[in-house]
């Protein structure tokens, strides 16, 4: 059994002003008045971490950057290495979001042994997931599906919802990626039952948006659509801007499956301004990619499109997005092999853009 979701990073007096369900501008908000308030090193750490959280899934990566360096030095004034650990987290998370994702690597690993030493468990698990959620964003499953149901038999065990969505949907993800698809779907409609359930939103839109996203491969475009729908309404009113944008280039990934390339081309471009705004070059790239390929079927010059696949493919490996970058070169043969004019689409789920699991999410 499992209770209603929580949000552990809502610390003190924050905890019991806040939900998990509460909109990040209300966080902003609630965490400055607190801090403008705090009286005591740790308590400032505790604001300027909501701060940095609020900032960082409001898409304000400057802001979220120097909140969490805010919250890291008060907490190391108060000598205190959990309220260090989930600053810590906090900017590894970001950094994931942003694409460094070796820096994302060195913060989370020093997230877990600063977390290990205050005795923070859900710290030192909400680290070790962000970890784990690097590894597979990466597309190193091999090093991280252990760990992943490690840590979802860990939250199953102490009832966290939350840690059980992230961590199912995670698992699902990797089964939709290697083909699984019929094992994906139910783990993630599992997953938003869950979130469901325990009135986690956040948790409920990412992961309909998995399910969105295996009814597209087999073929059900229109259910698929209408999901995404239901994911943007709680989007928009929490205002997760990082989640949002990444539905729609999920949007594009279904109006592509179908055929729809022109609506495609549209979408992709919305979501690529949406991830340049908020500077998360993962999304960015992402949505170039479906950008290129919708275009490449709408009839653009094919030493065009392959110029920028080859962009594409450095840039994916410069972040360490090895399945991206897979995914780019399996464009690229299929492109070449067939005519320049007239060319057709892929099968439905062969070519296709996946889209990774995020972020901008604990």
């Amino acid at each position: 059994m499992y209770g209603k979701a929580f949000a552990p990073e809502y610390q003190g007096e924050l905890g019991s002003a806040l939900s998990v369900n509460s909109s990040y501008e209300e966080v902003l908000a609630t965490a400055h008045r607190t801090l403008a308030d705090a009286d005591t090193a740790l308590a400032r750490s505790r604001a300027q971490l909501a701060v940095a959280e609020a900032n960082r899934r409001l898409g304000r990566a400057d802001a979220a950057g120097a909140a969490w360096r805010a919250a890291y030095r008060s907490a190391r004034t108060a000598g205190d290495p959990a309220a260090m650990a989930w600053a810590l987290w906090s900017g590894g998370t970001l950094a994931r979001q942003c694409g460094t994702l070796a820096l994302a690597r060195r913060l989370l690993g020093h997230a877990v042994a600063l977390a290990e030493t205050g005795g923070d468990r859900l710290a030192h698990g909400y680290s070790l997931a962000g970890l784990a959620e690097t590894g597979r964003i990466q597309g190193d499953y091999a090093a991280v599906a252990e760990l992943h149901q490690q840590l979802l038999d860990q939250a199953r065990a102490h009832g966290e919802a939350r840690h059980m969505v992230w961590a199912m949907s995670g698992i699902a993800q990797m089964h939709r990626n290697t083909g699984e698809h019929r094992k994906a779907l139910e783990l993630f409609e599992e997953s938003a039952r869950i979130a469901a359930e325990a009135d986690d939103f956040r948790g409920r839109a990412w992961s309909l948006r998995g399910v969105a996203d295996v009814l597209s491969v087999r073929g059900e475009p229109d259910r698929a659509l209408a999901l995404l729908s239901e994911a943007e309404v709680i989007c928009r009113t929490m205002d997760l801007a990082g989640a949002l944008a990444y539905n729609h280039k999920m949007r594009g990934n279904v109006l592509y499956r179908a055929g729809r390339y022109a609506e495609a081309r549209d979408t992709y471009t919305g979501a690529l301004h949406e991830f340049r705004a908020m500077g998360e070059p993962r999304g960015e790239a992402l949505s170039r990619l479906g950008l290129a390929k919708s275009r490449a079927r709408l009839g653009r010059d094919r030493a065009r499109t392959l110029a920028e696949l080859d962009l594409l493919e450095r840039d994916f490996a410069r972040i360490g997005l090895r399945h991206a970058r897979e995914m780019v070169i399996a464009f690229r043969t299929e492109l070449t092999a067939t005519p320049a004019a007239g060319t057709p689409a892929p099968r439905s789920g062969a070519t296709t853009l996946r889209s990774p699991a995020v972020p901008a999410r604990s």
